[in-house]
């Protein structure tokens, strides 16, 4: 049960990605880009968590990876909302 909700939500990362690339390429924004490359990384992690053994959840590697994601959703929040000079 445990594998199909994961693949459930790398599914749910992916259209989310592809969601925020559409407006990317309408608007050549960064924003949007940022927004998509982090849930495409979202969305390969669950798939490698589905695939490996149990136990994938508690890997420092694991962290890292959503660390990254999660990075590039402030950093895209942050650049949107600096002063422009």
């Amino acid at each position: 049960m445990e594998q199909m909700l994961t693949g459930g939500i790398a599914v749910a990362s992916a259209f989310v990605g592809l969601f925020f690339s559409r407006f990317w390429v309408r608007t050549r924004d960064r924003f949007f880009l940022y927004f998509s490359a982090s849930f495409y990384i979202e969305a390969v992690l669950r798939v490698a968590l589905g695939l490996f053994a149990e136990g994938v959840e508690s890997n420092p590697a694991t962290y890292l990876v959503r660390l990254l994601a999660y990075g590039l959703i402030l950093l895209a929040i942050l650049h949107k909302n600096r002063p422009r000079t």
